[in-house]
This record gives C-alpha cells, structure tokens and sequence, in this order.
C-alpha cells in the first residue's frame, strides 16, 4: 500500500504556522548592536491549515516581522497578507488583486510593499496589517516583480512587469517618492519566465532564458524548460535611446541575481547561481512535490558569471564556485555598482552535509562558510550597515533560522565581516518560523521619511 506523503513545501523546515501571534520583549543573547533600531521583516509562503498548493510558489503570504529597538527585541509577529487568494478567489492571471502575495516585502515611497510577480503590490502597515493593492497612484496597471531594484544614489526603484502574452515585458521606474515616472516596453523580449533582473549605475538588465511558458505545464506555474528557446541576457539604457541590445548566451537559468555593474572596460558584468537543465528540473521537482524530489529546494545551482562586451557583441561566462547555493544578497549600497563580497545560503550538496551561511570574496576568490548545525537551516542573509562603518563589509548579517529538533527559530545577527566570528547576539523567537523566501531590514530612519 502506497503511503502519501506531505508536498516537500509544507514539511519539514517549510511547514507552515497555523495562526498569527505576537509576542513582545523577547529573549536575547550577546548583544544587539545599539545602531540596529528598525524591524526585520520576511515574507514567505504559508498556506492556511489543510490548504496544499500545487507548487510551492502559489502558497499565500505570511509576513514575519521583529523590531528591534535601542538593543531590545521589543516584539514578533506574523501576519498573513489578506487578499483574496488567501479567502479562496482563485487566480486567474487577469485579476491583479487576487495575489499569495508571497514571495518578498519592500519599503518604498513611505509604504512596506508585499510582493507577487503576477499581481500588484499589496500594501501592509508597519505592524504587518493588510492595508490593500497599491497601483502607484492608478499608474500601475499590470503586475510587478517581486525583485525590484533600488536604486542606492538616486533612490528610484526600478521595477517590471512580464507576461507569457505580448507585450512580453515593460519596463517601469518610480521616484524615491514612489511616483512612476517612466515605463516603457521592452522590444525583442519573449515569454520567459523572468523571475528577477538587475541594474548598473547606467543600465537595466533583463534575462530571457529558456524556462518558457507552456500550456503543458499544470502545476499553477505554466512554465519549462525549452532546448529550442534562444537564451539571452538584454541590456537597456537607463538613459538616453530606449534600444535594448541582446546578448545570445549558453542554456542556463538564473532565478536570483546577485548583483550587476559595469567594468572598467565597459562591459556590463552579471552574477548570480546559475542552473543547467538538470539542475532546474531537479529543484522544479521538489518545488511542485513530484515523485523523485531531492532533499532540498536547491538541486544544483552555483554562483556563475556572465560578462556583456557591447564593443564585440558576444557574452562570455565563468563559474565562480562549486558549492550549491542560492538567495545572494549583497550589502545594498553596492546595488549596480561593482562589489567585492556577497553571501548566500549554501544547501547540502558539493561536500557539505548541512546547510550554511556562506561569504564571497570576488577579488581573492576565497569563501567563508557558516555552518549553523544539524537540521538548522538559515534564511536568506539580509545585510545592514554598521554606524559610521565605510568599509564595504563593515556591518551586519540578519537571518532567521528554523530549528527542526527544537521546533523554534531564532534572528541571527552576524558579523558580515568575518562569519567565523561567533554570532553577535541571537533574538529567540516565540516560534519556528517556516524557511523562506525574502526580506529586508528596514531602518527607523528609513521609515521616518
């Protein structure tokens, strides 16, 4: 007799809370560094109890969120994002208010955004109620993806919208006010699922790679793999003519995108874990629970580089490490410009047994590993400046972890500069926090503008 078992997405380190809780004045150990006033908040997917969606990326959104203020973690809560996905209204793909509104949460233009590529913006407050779908004013009138990119000299936040119907891609930009003062279409682009891209201080950067839109594909998310599709990676001007140029490049798929800048040649660089088609139809297994899923979420990609020489018109591209890993994040002042470190999270695979916090060195080439112990998982590592620091990894790392044996979770603060350290000072939370997806730290400074 055949057992069923639980989808890979809502067991384990990925099962969700069946409620919502605060809890205040919680437990720390060590020291909380007295710059750290603002709150953590991450987003991720958290289907109510009994509720088991076909893929792991149309679970709805519960919004994780700790403050932490003059070095006291004054409280936890989480909170689902009350759209109409979570009451039941199935999406369709038309209605842009109906989000899981799941996979990342921003503040831009004085409001803390939720975030579903296929949807608007959902707004919450700072204490995590729903507050509505946000439109930019009505200028907005199709989705956003759930990875825009801010701007850290101008404070505008680019942003785009994609579609398996033409037009394929648009192209938006909205002042650090939040008012969208450009928006455009992107010629040449096709139906590729395009999950995130990047700036440079003077371009966009799109990815039209060969995970496509397919009828055939019923898991909720219509897309797979295609030899026949031509990758390409597109680079459009922030300024100036609006003609973007493309660049052919080997079949691969690049989910998250590190960071992107432009060298001292010109030439625009790009870096991010890169899957081959094994690779991604391995992960894609686990991310809907088919038959034959692996242990983790991430079957095989690692940390890849594609270089852009607009002088030659050719692409050219280099693996940078061979540990698996996946969620970079870079310390966000360095956003389109060039940086020498960034961190993600490392999946067993390649050697290592468990699941670690990892830094990139990219001029030495060296790596830092984290291990955070058996059936400990960290999440993705959001990086926060230290007061008066200059250099570039002067700061801190925040990550939740999710602590299977001890059903708990706990907000790491790490030294971004060396992660040997011991950890800074650890916030015990009230519960275990599912692992997943994305987040920022949001300084009270921010807030208050």
């Amino acid at each position: 007799m055949s057992i069923d078992l639980p989808k890979p997405y809502i067991s384990g380190h990925f099962a969700p809370v069946p409620d919502e809780i605060t809890a205040r004045e919680l437990t720390v150990h060590g020291t909380l560094p007295p710059e750290l006033n603002g709150r953590y908040f991450r987003n991720g997917h958290n289907p109510r109890p009994s509720v088991t969606p076909s893929h792991w990326f149309r679970g709805t959104g519960m919004v994780h969120g700790v403050r932490l203020a003059q070095g006291r973690a004054e409280w936890y809560r989480n909170r689902w994002v009350r759209t109409p996905y979570l009451d039941g209204v199935p999406f369709t793909g038309t209605e842009l208010e109906v989000s899981a509104a799941a996979t990342n949460i921003i503040f831009h233009g004085g409001r803390y955004l939720a975030l579903q590529e296929a949807n608007l913006p959902w707004e919450v407050s700072s204490e995590l109620d729903t507050i509505g779908p946000y439109d930019f004013g009505g200028k907005l009138t199709s989705a956003i993806t759930a990875h825009p990119k801010e701007d850290p000299v101008t404070g505008e936040l680019h942003f785009f919208s994609y579609s398996p119907f033409p037009p394929y891609l648009t192209y938006f930009v909205a002042s650090a006010a939040g008012e969208i003062i450009r928006s455009e279409v992107v010629e040449g682009s096709g139906p590729s699922l395009m999950h995130d891209f990047a700036i440079t201080a003077d371009h966009a950067v799109f990815l039209d790679l060969p995970v496509v839109f397919d009828h055939a594909e019923h898991s909720g998310i219509p897309y797979r793999w295609s030899d026949t599709y031509t990758p390409r990676i597109g680079v459009l001007p922030r300024s100036g003519p609006s003609e973007v140029t493309w660049f052919e490049v080997e079949a691969a798929a690049l989910l998250h995108v590190t960071n992107a800048y432009a060298d001292q040649q010109g030439r625009v660089v790009i870096e991010g874990p890169r899957y081959d088609r094994a690779s991604w139809e391995s992960s894609w297994k686990w991310w809907i629970g088919s038959p034959g899923y692996g242990p983790t979420p991430n079957a095989g990609a690692t940390f890849h580089r594609w270089i852009l020489d607009p002088a030659t018109g050719k692409a050219t591209d280099e693996p940078l490490d061979s540990l698996v890993t996946e969620f970079p994040s870079i310390n966000d002042a360095h956003t389109g410009a060039y940086n020498r470190y960034s961190y993600a999270i490392a999946f067993p695979g390649a050697g290592l047994e468990g699941y670690s916090t990892i830094k990139f060195d990219a001029v030495t080439g060296e790596r830092q590993l984290l291990a955070h112990g058996e059936d400990r998982m960290p999440g993705e590592a959001v990086f926060v400046p230290a007061e008066g620091g200059t250099g570039e990894d002067e700061g801190y790392l925040l990550t939740i972890v999710s602590d299977l044996k001890a059903d708990a979770s706990q907000l790491l603060v790490l030294d971004a500069s060396n992660l040997h350290n011991a950890p800074i000072a650890t916030v015990e939370l009230p519960r275990r926090v599912p692992a997943g997806i994305h987040g920022h730290w949001i300084a009270d400074q921010e807030d208050s503008l």
